[in-house]
């Protein structure tokens, strides 16, 4: 790659998917790059979206974020630019809108020059554009390794795969781990076309095949004999960023939170919670609460609702009947934001019911919190097998395997054996390994060194 005749300056466009789990992990990458000299970035981000990324992206003089403009499309409500602020009924026509905005983006890359953009597995159509204009393209996955090699098991394919052949590890896959009946279910949808638009399995495919590379949110250490399945799978440069831990966090946690937590011993309280666009049903709401309520351990719970329904509304509708009174002063029942690093990193806190967001369990690792998992949906369920399976850091709650349906003592015996039976060699071994993959995930080197890398990689496409 070459760079300006009269500077050594890398100059990278990001541009993620319109959902926060994939800006998130952009920004991210963007800080980690901008603390080098030398690296200009310009973020890409829908309008609506701006003020919410100013807030996260650290501001030098060498980032500047580009609005752009979201096309019209039927259907969607103007001013929803974001998964997180569509219904169920809509989120499909975001990518819809993504694809209208092909000539927007050939226009502002023609107008920026960059040396690089690094882009989202929805933007398919973003490498033809991108070496018309003699710009390198970088496919940033924000899912792991474990997850994007099985869905690379399926390249070749002129069909889906059916239930069946999903619910087993396919040839040369590492490791014996599988799918479950309605975990395979779910995993379809990403051979799924919706409003006449590729599926996600197409979209991947395409950036994989025009992409000059791919980026992964991991490395070795966390996930060696996935990627080296990838490589064998993509004949694509493979470049690795490690984990991305989050910068610490700064600010003091609610007091009135603070105050709460405070009344209870230390690792007493469990915090449960499914990140902003993770949703349960009224069956799974109603028996995780009584599975919580059930341990007898003060708990701290976060639901949240598709934003075109009144949460208060939906809680006082889901929540069992006289719940709330019999979990009066021990159990906490919250709709919203909440400083979710402040909760994990208190002392009171001492388990993390989770979708397994690999954000989430990142969360939980560098924090003292004991892991129980709750996967819903997509990659979360990999990333929960590659915790409990491979890294051996935590539990998944069981499941009946045709329909997914768990009860109050799956979610009572899932934190009972790690809560309380904290002597048996199961809840010892997951320690160890929590404290091994703490000190990985906390050393700054070998952090700074992946880093370093990358930036030395991408100078040399």
């Amino acid at each position: 790659m070459s760079t300006d005749e009269n500077s050594n300056e890398l100059h990278l466009v990001m541009f993620p998917f319109l959902a926060f789990g994939h800006i998130s992990p952009f920004v991210q990458l963007s800080n980690k790059l901008s603390s080098y000299s030398g690296i200009r970035i310009s973020f890409l981000a829908a309008s609506a979206n701006v003020r919410r990324i100013e807030t996260m992206l650290n501001r030098t003089a060498a980032t500047q974020i580009i609005p752009l403009t979201l096309p019209h499309v039927d259907g969607l409500p103007e001013g929803v630019e974001n998964t997180a602020d569509t219904s169920p009924a809509t989120v499909e026509l975001l990518k819809v809108a993504l694809d209208l905005m092909q000539p927007q983006i050939k226009n502002l890359l023609t107008h920026l020059k960059p040396h690089i953009v690094i882009f989202d597995f929805a933007q398919s159509w973003l490498p033809p554009i991108a070496t018309e204009l003699g710009i390198k393209s970088v496919c940033f996955s924000v899912f792991l390794g474990i997850a994007i090699a099985y869905v690379t098991a399926c390249i070749g394919r002129n069909i889906p795969p059916t239930i069946e052949e999903v619910t087993n590890p396919p040839p040369g896959f590492p490791g014996t781990i599988g799918f479950r009946t309605f975990e395979a279910s779910d995993f379809l949808y990403i051979f799924t076309s919706f409003h006449g638009t590729p599926s996600v399995f197409d979209r991947l495919m395409k950036c994989f095949n025009g992409c000059d590379a791919i980026l992964m949110k991991s490395c070795t250490e966390m996930e060696g004999p996935y990627l080296d399945y990838i490589t064998k799978q993509v004949n694509k440069p493979l470049l690795l960023i490690g984990p991305v831990v989050p910068e610490p966090y700064s600010g003091e946690l609610d007091q009135t939170w603070t105050n709460w937590l405070t009344h209870f011993p230390a690792r007493s309280v469990i915090y449960c919670s499914f990140g902003s666009e993770t949703f349960l049903t009224d069956d799974q709401i109603t028996e995780l609460a009584l599975g919580l309520e059930l341990t007898g351990l003060p708990f701290f719970l976060v639901l949240n609702f598709p934003a075109n329904l009144d949460s208060s509304v939906e809680l006082k509708r889901t929540l069992p009947r006289g719940f709330m009174e019999r979990v009066k002063g021990k159990g906490v029942v919250h709709s919203g934001w909440v400083q979710q690093r402040h909760i994990l990193a208190h002392e009171s806190v001492g388990c993390y019911v989770c979708h397994a967001g690999f954000s989430s369990v990142i969360e939980a690792l560098v924090n003292d919190c004991q892991l129980v998992m709750l996967p819903l949906k997509g990659d979360q369920f990999m990333n929960s097998k590659l915790m409990a399976m491979d890294w051996k850091v935590g539990v998944e709650v069981n499941r009946r395997d045709e329909d997914g349906y768990f009860g109050k003592e799956d979610v009572f015996e899932a934190v009972k054996s790690v809560m309380m039976e904290t002597e048996t060699e199961v809840a010892k071994s997951i320690r160890e390994n929590h404290k091994k993959w703490k000190g990985f995930l906390q050393n700054d080197e070998i952090q700074k060194k992946y880093i370093i890398d990358l930036v030395k990689d991408l100078k040399t496409l």
